[in-house]
């Protein structure tokens, strides 16, 4: 089994849930559970945050459309539900199932067209970043995932690969990547480990990363992305340096 880990972020007014999650920084949603089908998804969420946040998280989940998980840009026909099953002081916990139309996707229902069956899913969401784990078998196809995804996102929302790893694996068990990457992008991807670019909360971001080597931001932008395409065709993730192994 292998471990696929990657986050959406929204612009402001892309999405909903980000923009009531950008205006109480503390507040997080964690999915307790998430199963789909070719033709349905549900789930059960558990929110954490102030009173002021959970209440506004609840207004918005209750009348936004994140909750169907649809990747749409526009409404897609799908015909979702809505459930609070708790709401205390400090707890929110939500059901939604959703069933699909014939013209929305998520990215559960990506995975399951490219990366196969058997998949398991967790989720966190907090301020504009949405952050995916996604277990899978190892058979199927993750740069077409990928590609996919990307291809789906509408504007104003962006994906950033963070890891691809054995499920449980130790870092002995990785093959080795640097090999295979030609020095450019072989300095930019280490430089990005050792300094918390791919770590969740991200402890640099690209602007001081590329200040760091004195590159500039697009050419790191290019370098990653090239290195990243690499890493996804060979599934391949041991980079010469320790990369975090603890779930979202």
């Amino acid at each position: 089994m292998r471990e696929l880990v990657f986050a959406l972020s929204y612009e402001p007014g892309t999405n909903a849930i980000a923009d009531a999650l950008a205006e109480y920084p503390e507040a997080r949603i964690r999915s307790l559970s998430l199963h789909a089908t070719p033709e349905s998804l549900w789930r059960v969420d558990h929110a954490t945050g102030s009173p002021a946040a959970l209440a506004a998280i609840e207004e918005t989940v209750r009348t936004a459309d994140y909750y169907a998980d649809c990747l749409a840009a526009d409404d897609c026909g799908a015909k979702q539900t809505t459930e609070v099953l708790e709401h205390s002081e400090d707890t929110l916990v939500v059901y939604s199932y959703w069933e699909r139309s014939a013209t929305c996707v998520s990215v559960p229902h990506i995975a399951i067209d490219t990366l196969g069956d058997g998949l398991l899913f967790e989720t966190l969401n907090r301020g504009r970043e949405y952050t995916w784990r996604v277990i899978h078998s190892g058979t199927g196809e993750v740069r077409r995932f990928v590609e996919a995804l990307e291809a789906t996102l509408s504007n104003g929302v962006s994906m950033e690969l963070r890891r691809m790893s054995p499920a449980g694996g130790s870092p002995g068990e990785r093959p080795s990547l640097v090999d295979g990457l030609p020095p450019e992008q072989r300095e930019a991807l280490r430089a990005a480990v050792e300094n918390g670019y791919y770590e969740v909360p991200r402890e640099i971001d690209g602007s001081e990363l590329a200040d760091k080597l004195g590159i500039p931001r697009s050419t790191l932008t290019y370098r990653l992305r090239r290195a990243e395409a690499h890493v996804m065709g060979e599934h391949v993730d041991e980079l010469g340096v320790d990369e975090p192994t603890s779930p979202l």
